[in-house]
């Protein structure tokens, strides 16, 4: 099964969407503002993106500015930060099997399709 991490207000994270949806219609979107991941779900997340979860921080987030700026996390506490604070991860992830992508471009999808 084929799943893309999306928030529907953000532009880049629709045309991923939109991208995923020219190629397949097999696949659940999750709104992970609505249904954060867990811990252990964005631990399994980051093992398939191959990536530190400090890669996928959004710094631009005024959360992040507020509480984490300057601040040396380890990976551990940067996906605690992500699980209590789903704004802070870069959208849109896809996830296919043992594989994800950050999807930005859209085209990068094609590696797990």
């Amino acid at each position: 099964m084929i799943r893309i991490y999306h928030n529907p207000r953000c532009r880049k994270s629709r045309a991923g969407l939109e991208y995923l949806s020219s190629k397949t219609q097999d696949f659940e979107i999750i709104d992970y503002l609505k249904n954060p991941l867990s811990l252990d779900e964005l631990t399994s997340l980051f093992k398939k993106l191959d990536l530190e979860p400090s890669e996928m921080i959004r710094k631009q987030e005024q959360i992040f500015k507020d509480e984490f700026k300057g601040k040396d996390l380890s990976s551990e506490e940067w996906l605690k930060a992500m699980a209590k604070h789903p704004k802070l991860i870069h959208r849109p992830i896809v996830e296919k099997g043992d594989k994800a992508v950050f999807a930005q471009p859209p085209e990068t999808i094609d590696q797990i399709l």
